[in-house]
């Protein structure tokens, strides 16, 4: 997510940090080099010509030419107008006083808009909602197929009517939802490959019979100024309440996150950051802005772990590391409950600092998938006694797994390792580069 944009900005910081005094002229140079960044990542020319001329216009304000250390104090700047750019607060969605709340879904075919539909009704379930679907894409082959089949996924119940048209199966979802005692209805309408007048009429004809108190815009981050341009179009013809950027996990430059609230000046409400149904995450401006600017994001990192996190399973740890119990077995469910907060590299882009990683670290899965596939080989005596593992044992435990003997060695002692300062806390002996921090307590 934004790895690009993100170490090209960290270029132009360094030249800043190693500026002992800032002049008129070196901001002026570094404000050339961002809005070349701005420019290559797709950010629309408009909005990158204003983003610059408000950071040097408060950079070359008397407090940043007499601070300590103007460098930081310029990132600081640019870190509040990004913010700005962004939306400055979380635009949540607005719900009826009287259930339903119908959500209608709009956008061009390929953007992922059925998907979407599917990922918020699950997030919404899981904010304790009971949200229905609605399948109004009557066109493309098979969407009606797909949303049923995604709603098993996530036991919500999917309206559908294969012999009436889009805008009567929309009608009869908000009253079939009440009928269910459904608190949310969400409207999956067609696209099409390009805006064309026919499909902007039916949406158009959905929304006055509908009445919806939501309508979210879907659009495909990897098209770039493509996307602000057709966002553009939809909100002409829809005045839509909130963007939300799909496959922004990708190999997305950035352009439209950047451009598309300025330009429609609505706000981004969701970004979709995965394949799965559960990768959908609230866009928060301040955060997205720390982790284009590669300060991370741990106050999502610690909602998504306290989201998969099994708190029954982390009482049980606790209780083994306090009498020093700490196994393989722990060491595996501890690894499963990571790979449940989504892929290893994006978990690690929230933590600050771990964008300065080496482009080569091993920061994938697989290094995981390897992992796991060795502890799943051993016996139970050996997860349970991992000293009992010689040399016989990790050569059986290299072949079960597909892996080699050298990988088997490196994960029993790394185990050993973590196994050892699982004593040290639950002795209470602190390791040195952990003094001082205060730890969270339930």
């Amino acid at each position: 997510m934004f790895d690009d944009l993100t170490l090209k900005l960290e270029s132009v910081f360094k030249k800043l940090r190693g500026y002992g005094k800032i002049s008129e002229s070196n901001i002026a140079d570094s404000m050339r080099e961002v809005r070349r960044v701005l420019l290559d990542s797709d950010v629309n020319y408009k909005v990158v010509k204003q983003f610059a001329e408000d950071v040097q216009k408060r950079a070359l304000g008397q407090e940043v030419i007499a601070s300590i250390n103007p460098g930081q104090l310029i990132i600081k700047i640019i870190h509040n107008e990004l913010v700005k750019l962004l939306g400055e607060t979380r635009q949540d969605i607005k719900y009826s006083v009287m259930p339903p709340t119908v959500i209608m879904v709009a956008g061009l075919q390929g953007s992922g808009k059925t998907t979407f539909c599917a990922k918020l009704a699950n997030h919404l379930k899981r904010k304790g909602n009971f949200p229905m679907l609605a399948a109004a894409d009557i066109y493309r082959p098979a969407a009606i197929d797909q949303l049923l089949m995604l709603g098993k996924q996530i036991d919500i119940p999917v309206h559908y009517d294969r012999n009436k048209n889009a805008v009567e199966i929309a009608v009869d979802s908000i009253d079939h939802a009440r009928k269910s005692a459904r608190d949310v209805v969400i409207i999956d309408t067609a696209g099409r490959l390009h805006i064309d007048d026919e499909m902007m009429k039916e949406v158009e004809t959905i929304k006055s019979r509908v009445n919806p108190n939501e309508i979210l815009f879907v659009v495909d981050s990897m098209t770039g100024q493509d996307a602000v341009n057709t966002a553009k179009a939809f909100h002409d013809r829809l005045n839509f309440d909130g963007v939300v950027l799909t496959k922004l996990d990708g190999d997305t430059r950035g352009g439209a996150a950047l451009s598309i609230r300025s330009v429609v000046n609505k706000p981004i409400k969701f970004v979709g950051v995965g394949e799965k149904l559960d990768a959908l995450e609230p866009f928060h401006p301040d955060r997205m802005a720390s982790r284009i600017l590669g300060m991370g994001d741990i106050v999502t990192f610690v909602e998504k772990a306290q989201l998969e996190y099994d708190q029954e399973k982390a009482q049980k740890l606790e209780e083994r590391l306090r009498k020093s119990q700490f196994t393989l077995e722990d060491f595996l469910e501890q690894l499963q409950e990571v790979k449940k907060m989504g892929p290893i590299s994006q978990v690690l882009s929230m933590i600050p600092g771990m964008n300065k990683l080496p482009a080569n670290a091993e920061i994938d899965n697989k290094s995981l998938v390897r992992v796991e596939a060795i502890i799943q080989s051993m016996s139970k005596t050996e997860r349970s006694n991992p000293n009992v593992i010689n040399g016989t044992r990790r050569r059986r435990i290299a072949i079960g797994s597909g892996t080699s003997v050298q990988e088997v060695n490196r994960v029993m002692k790394q185990f050993f390792e973590m196994q050892k300062m699982m004593k040290m806390f639950s002795r209470g002996k602190m390791p040195k580069h952990f003094r001082g921090l205060k730890l969270p307590t339930a």
